[in-house]
């Protein structure tokens, strides 16, 4: 009997002894990932930490995700990446070009993963098949989609003979390539030719010129707006959506977001879908791929969304065509 309790509290001295060393091996395989964003997005943060715990990570176990949102301040990414250097990341994933070059310009050996747009000319990688640096990820295909947004745009609205082009320049003193590069602006004015119609361009440099750009499009008599991809911009669809509403004007967005609050139409990939690709990389880095030998990804599926009751408040009549080409309709 006496042995029997000798052995107990043998037992219970070397769990004490031992739970420390266990508790910071537990610690030793969580692992840090910097997201540097815009500003807060459910929509792309969820579908990243879903994705995530498929793949056997799980925030709060073996992930910590150490959030850092410029809000509006592109400036300020070089300070919010130097957080994270600090910290130690395993990982930087970047949502936007203006965030991609803070933290290529930061780092040389912490792998990042982005979702940026022209990515070879912007230096982000050597070749879409061999980044050939620290960083990869997925490029955002812009200068090719627009047209075939403008396309859409025109088929809703056949009348349409001058179309505002919201563009995003407050990324410039971070991504001197911004989206005005020459790709982009001269298949826009291949397609506004072939469809018959003139473009506006409304440039907008902070958020807070949004409700001037908006003005004007409606003082400039436009019969539609085309906004053109921004991380900015999904960070105020509510907003953009709701000035298309008051200002009467047919939009055309990149993501279905803006038309699930009641945008008129998108056109592009899907942004969840995105999103859950970026974990898969992470995934892959974290049990040591290298970033340099991943190539980067473009979207190859593309969705149509048109949301029908908006089309009847600004009163158009979307052709069944069209309907029937769409990805998803909503009533």
């Amino acid at each position: 009997m006496r042995l029997i309790g000798l052995a107990v509290v043998l037992a219970l001295a070397v769990s004490l002894l031992l739970a420390p060393i266990l508790a910071e091996a537990q610690e030793a395989r969580r692992v840090r990932v910097g997201w540097l964003a815009p500003e807060p997005k459910s929509f792309a943060l969820d579908p990243f930490l879903h994705a995530m715990k498929e793949l056997g990570w799980t925030e709060g176990g073996n992930l910590v995700i150490e959030r850092r949102y410029a809000r509006d301040a592109a400036e300020t990414y070089r300070q919010l990446v130097a957080d994270l250097i600090q910290l130690g990341v395993d990982a930087i994933v970047a949502d936007g070009s203006p965030a991609t070059r803070a933290a290529q310009q930061a780092t040389a050996a912490i792998p990042i993963v982005f979702l940026a747009s022209s990515v070879i000319q912007r230096g982000f990688a050597d070749t879409l098949s061999r980044p050939g640096k620290n960083l990869t990820g997925l490029e955002i295909i812009a200068a090719d989609l627009n047209p075939k947004r403008i396309q859409f745009l025109k088929e809703a609205v056949p009348g349409m003979a001058r179309l505002a082009v919201l563009q995003d320049e407050s990324s410039l003193a971070v991504v001197p390539t911004s989206i005005s590069l020459p790709g982009n602006r001269e298949a826009l004015e291949a397609a506004a030719r072939q469809t018959g119609v003139q473009l506006r361009p409304l440039r907008v440099r902070k958020l807070d010129d949004l409700n001037g750009a908006f003005a004007s499009a409606v003082k400039d008599r436009a019969e539609g707006i085309l906004v053109l991809p921004s991380p900015s911009f999904t960070t105020r669809i509510q907003r953009i959506v709701t000035l298309a509403e008051s200002s009467r004007l047919p939009a055309m967005y990149e993501h279905r977001e803006f038309v699930e609050m009641g945008g008129l139409m998108s056109y592009g990939p899907n942004h969840g879908d995105m999103f859950r690709r970026l974990a898969m990389y992470v995934d892959r880095i974290l049990k040591g791929a290298r970033p340099a030998d991943l190539p980067v990804e473009q979207p190859t599926k593309f969705e149509l969304v048109i949301n029908l009751k908006t089309a009847k408040s600004l009163g158009l009549t979307i052709p069944q065509t069209l309907q029937l080409r769409a990805d998803q309709v909503i009533q």
